[in-house]
């Protein structure tokens, strides 16, 4: 068999291959999110966990190097968080149980504090509402409520929700207590099972690189959040608006989740302001408040903390958010941009593959590394 002939057996063993590979891949990307939907009982605890436990990493380190032995530093670290976390349940969670108490009381308040508003909206819809009925021929469709079953008392209701939640979150706090006291054995280990130094060297740069940008990023959201709650809480109270604390938690908690968040908590806080109000522009005030400050941090100081270091494509974000909130609802989008981090970093790594070279020019689904450096060169060129 001449050199040709081999370089095009090869040729063809290496496009089959990569076939399969990529059939192989889009089948899995078609049934992984039914799968973590199906599984969200299991899935969902642990992709949080880890998470939570990759950003606890530098905690954790910071505390190894003082001499304390990983056990001790992963127990410390887990407490850490669940101080904080029992803060915002203390915060958030008890106040708001009244609120939402009190609110069936409020909704008569609510109705006459928005009457003018909504006594100029029917004026101004009035016309467009005759106009529609003259256009629509036929009976009205009635709407059917689907029926759903709600606990009969207290008693079935934490016998059915109850121990499903407390199991999950002791799944969640083994899982990271485990991970963070075998991270430094769990990172040596993967390190020295490479073949090679530069295959060593690779799969540190990779572990680094995860926990640094998925700290980061966790971290000093959460301080820009924080600040950012405790910024609405002051504005709350000096307009007199009950329980601050609790309306800055949830705008924290709901900064988390971009676009989508902030717009929430100003509707909450549009309905707890008709809630105590009397006027409806004093009533909207504490959402006007909200906004203003999140543009302020979402135009000035976000950007200029971040840098150009953890920017990522506003499409990625909202695909992730989506794509999250779909598959576990609100957990999901609080763990989306997390979890965009951690899969851009591992991507960028390893390398992203060449489809469309596979597809219409009849190559591998790899990009050799002399085209990457050739296409590196010829960029560097146009920007010089």
């Amino acid at each position: 068999m001449t050199t040709n002939e081999e370089l095009e057996v090869n040729r063809r063993r290496d496009r089959l291959l990569a076939s399969i590979a990529l059939s192989s891949g889009v089948g899995l990307l078609l049934a992984l999110p039914f799968a973590l939907r199906a599984g969200a009982e299991f899935f969902l605890p642990l992709t949080a966990a880890l998470v939570i436990a990759i950003a606890l990493v530098p905690l954790l380190e910071w505390l190894e190097r003082r001499g304390l032995p990983s056990g001790l530093s992963a127990l410390l670290a887990v407490v850490a968080f669940l101080s904080v976390a029992n803060t915002a349940l203390v915060l958030i969670v008890v106040p708001a149980t009244d609120w939402f108490r009190i609110l069936p009381q409020r909704l008569p308040k609510i109705q006459a504090t928005l009457a003018p508003l909504i006594d100029f909206y029917s004026q101004a819809q009035r016309f467009v509402d005759e106009t529609v009925q003259m256009l629509v021929a036929g009976p009205a469709s009635v709407a059917h409520r689907a029926a759903v079953e709600t606990p009969g008392s207290l008693l079935q209701f934490a016998a059915t929700s109850a121990p499903s939640a407390i199991i999950q979150m002791v799944f969640a706090l083994l899982i990271i207590y485990f991970f963070l006291a075998g991270w430094t054995r769990l990172r040596r280990r993967t390190i020295n099972s490479r073949g090679s130094f530069d295959g060593a060297m690779a799969v540190a740069r990779v572990i680094q690189n995860v926990v640094d940008a998925t700290s980061a990023y966790v971290m000093t959201i959460a301080t820009i959040n924080l600040c950012l709650g405790l910024a609405v809480a002051l504005a709350l109270w000096l307009i007199g608006m009950p329980s601050p604390w609790m309306w800055g938690g949830i705008v924290a908690l709901l900064n988390f989740i971009p676009y989508f968040g902030p717009m929430l908590a100003a509707v909450l806080l549009a309905l707890g302001g008709l809630m105590v109000f009397d006027d409806v522009w004093t009533a909207l005030l504490p959402a006007f408040l909200q906004i203003g400050f999140h543009l302020v941090e979402a135009n000035v100081i976000t950007p200029t903390i971040l840098g150009r270091r953890l920017t990522m494509n506003p499409l990625l974000i909202l695909v992730s958010l989506t794509f999250w909130g779909w598959v576990w609802g609100t957990p999901g989008a609080l763990l989306g941009v997390p979890l965009l981090i951690i899969v851009q970093t591992v991507v960028a790594a390893a390398g992203t593959p060449d489809i469309a070279g596979f597809l219409f020019e009849q190559g591998t689904l790899t990009v050799s590394r002399r085209k990457e450096n050739a296409t590196s060169e010829e960029t560097d060129g146009e920007d010089g």
